[in-house]
């Protein structure tokens, strides 16, 4: 039998990763503390600290992995319009504002899943919030499971 001391713990854990706004790693350091202090007490709570972890380890893999893509894309798009050859200073330098290069197509559709995926991540910490409320046990989704 879950109690609402049980509940309402799980639920801190998925909503400590919101601290990240305004500590820096408060996404990791809220749930790990939440989840070490109380994970002997509950199965239940022991599983909801593992998944919120999990998430935001996965998250956080995801996010290097785009901004591993991203970047170069990124660089790329900025040295193709500079002339190596025939340097002289900053008097040849021009932005053509016409006609975009298909690199920041690329960039731009990259920064796009970005957003999309912080949203969905917010929503997904809602969700896991309200399921642990209700003592219901949550599975992220796109996890990888990091802590068994």
């Amino acid at each position: 039998m879950i109690d609402n001391h049980q509940k309402n713990i799980a639920t801190f854990i998925h909503l400590s990763t919101f601290s990240r706004f305004i500590i820096p790693f408060g996404n990791f350091i809220g749930p790990i503390i939440l989840w070490t202090i109380n994970k002997e007490k509950s199965e239940f709570i022991d599983a909801h600290g593992k998944q919120a972890i999990n998430f935001q380890i996965s998250i956080l893999l995801y996010a290097v992995i785009l901004g591993a893509l991203t970047i170069p894309f990124f660089i790329f798009n900025l040295l193709s319009h500079i002339d190596f050859l025939d340097f002289n200073g900053f008097d040849n330098v021009h932005i053509n504002i016409g006609k975009p290069s298909p690199l920041l197509y690329i960039t731009g559709g990259f920064g796009v899943l970005a957003i999309i995926g912080f949203i969905l991540e917010l929503i997904f910490i809602v969700v896991a919030s309200l399921k642990a409320r209700d003592g219901e046990f949550y599975k992220y989704p796109l996890t990888i499971n990091f802590l068994k």
